[in-house]
């Protein structure tokens, strides 16, 4: 093997850096960049082919994942995917049927519903060359204007009310910090129509969120419901002109407290001190029950909106009373930032993570894709963010964490010549719809027993060893080995 007798290396972790002296001597047009050996588990010093030489320089590479961009570890992502089935049966069971749309968009499409372009991840090839067809494309931040692209362009293929769920991962260009990550699964349900939507869908949606977050959490939650009809006719009945702005300031509530509410609306939109207060005497209404009708009336303000947005807000709060007392709450602070949104609002939130904010925010529109189609298209929604949630829980250690594999059965190999007989004897419990590996080297049964117990397989199978022998079946939980008939075993 070619030496180097100049070359100074550094050892770190199981890998070794050159210093540049040898990287100057094979790359002498290239210098400052550090390279590094690569060695086996003896040290020794392994070749490998770059371009035309045979070089032992290999560049190093982050391992670490990008802040913002969650990874889990193989029980954390089998968790994951159970939520994820949990989550899709319940949608399912409401009549809801499954899209998926691509990840990216055009940016013209993605600005649509006026979100900043700021939180846009913008799509660029590495080399670019004269054909410009994707210079205007993003990664979807959200899962809203892709649906409402999809619904103007399958217009005609249907069926209306089209009712849809999509567990879809979304990009956001935002700072990275406790509870906020850059890409994340959503699991969305919308219900879109022609011309009008029936209120009753406004009240099957939070009882559908009510059945996945009981599936998903133990613990207290709350589905705090409103109308931005009720704000913007009561900020109407105070002679407020920018009413939306005024909506955007008090959903700030939670955040920034009742002081910064007053300071805002004093400063933004120059509101003398008793009128913001008496906004703030609106958003303080809270009730669990139809009591928030004669709270909001004592205020004494009076306009066709208000009355309309009380309505519709009593109408969705009775048709939920068969949800256990408490659960649902008329929360008048709930307003929702985003401008399309029209009449009820949603938002989910664990009371024993409070500073979690909302983990399950939705409402209606009265005209999704109006910017696609010259169509009135009502819908009404919610977003259950997957990541937040599943990542709060798992810090805090509220998640049970399994098996690190979906393995069921682990098939013993004690010597080679017996190979090809157990891999027949895996096969047949694959297709009796077991999961099922066959340990992969001949060797001690002490080391594939630890190896099963390792990953969590709850079964390790024996074989028979010689001829006349019987099968048999170990629990790994109870360390009981029995008898077991390939064709008719099944886990207890």
């Amino acid at each position: 093997m070619f030496r180097y007798p100049d070359a100074k290396v550094k050892k770190h972790h199981s890998q070794i850096y050159t210093t540049p002296t040898i990287h100057d001597t094979i790359f002498p047009n290239k210098p400052g960049i550090t390279y590094s050996l690569i060695n086996n588990r003896q040290n020794s010093i392994k070749t490998i082919i770059s371009n035309h030489h045979t070089c032992l320089i290999k560049k190093e590479l982050p391992v670490s994942t990008i802040s913002g961009f969650p990874e889990w570890l193989p029980e954390e992502r089998i968790i994951e995917l159970k939520w994820m089935d949990e989550i899709r049966r319940v949608y399912e069971s409401y009549g809801f049927c499954s899209i998926e749309t691509p990840s990216v968009e055009e940016i013209d499409v993605l600005l649509s519903k006026g979100e900043t372009d700021k939180e846009i991840y913008v799509l660029t090839r590495l080399q670019s060359d004269e054909d410009k067809s994707d210079a205007r494309l993003g990664l979807h931040y959200d899962l809203t204007v892709p649906l409402a692209r999809y619904v103007a362009e399958h217009y005609n293929d249907l069926v209306f009310p089209f009712k849809r769920y999509q567990i879809q991962r979304a990009w956001r260009g935002e700072r990275p910090q406790v509870g906020r990550y850059r890409e994340f699964y959503q699991c969305d349900i919308d219900v879109v129509n022609v011309d009008q939507l029936p209120l009753q869908f406004d009240a099957e949606v939070p009882a559908i969120i009510y059945d996945v977050i009981r599936r998903l959490v133990d613990g207290p939650f709350h589905i705090s419901i409103s109308n931005r009809k009720i704000l913007e006719g009561y900020f109407r009945g105070l002679d407020i002109e920018d009413t939306v702005s005024a909506i955007r300031i008090v959903d700030k509530l939670d955040k920034i407290g009742e002081d910064g509410v007053r300071s805002q609306l004093q400063s933004s939109l120059s509101l003398p001190r008793e009128v913001a207060q008496r906004c703030l005497e609106l958003a303080r209404i809270r009730a669990t029950d139809l009591s928030f009708v004669d709270q909001v009336r004592a205020l004494g303000i009076e306009t066709p909106l208000l009355t309309q947005g009380l309505d519709e807000l009593v109408f969705v709060l009775e048709a939920l009373h068969t949800l256990p007392q408490g659960t649902i709450v008329a929360d008048l602070s709930i307003a929702r930032g985003l401008d399309y949104y029209t009449g009820t609002v949603y938002e989910t939130r664990l009371l024993e993570y409070p500073t979690l904010g909302s983990i399950c925010s939705g409402g209606r529109y009265d005209n999704l894709a109006g910017s696609f189609i010259n169509r009135k298209l009502p819908g009404v929604g919610i977003s259950l963010g997957l990541t937040r949630l599943f990542a709060k829980l798992l810090a805090e250690q509220r998640l049970p964490l399994g098996p690190k594999c979906p393995t069921q059965v682990l098939v013993v190999l004690p010597r080679a010549e017996l190979r090809e007989e157990i891999a027949s004897l895996a096969r047949l419990l694959r297709e009796r719809g077991l999961n099922v590996e066959m340990y992969h080297t001949p060797g001690k049964i002490a080391n594939q027993l630890r190896y099963a117990a390792r990953k969590g397989i709850p079964y390790v199978w024996f074989p028979p060893f010689d001829e006349g022998g019987k099968h048999e079946v170990k629990n790994m939980i109870t360390q009981q080995q029995t008898e077991a008939d390939p064709t008719t075993w099944t886990p207890s």
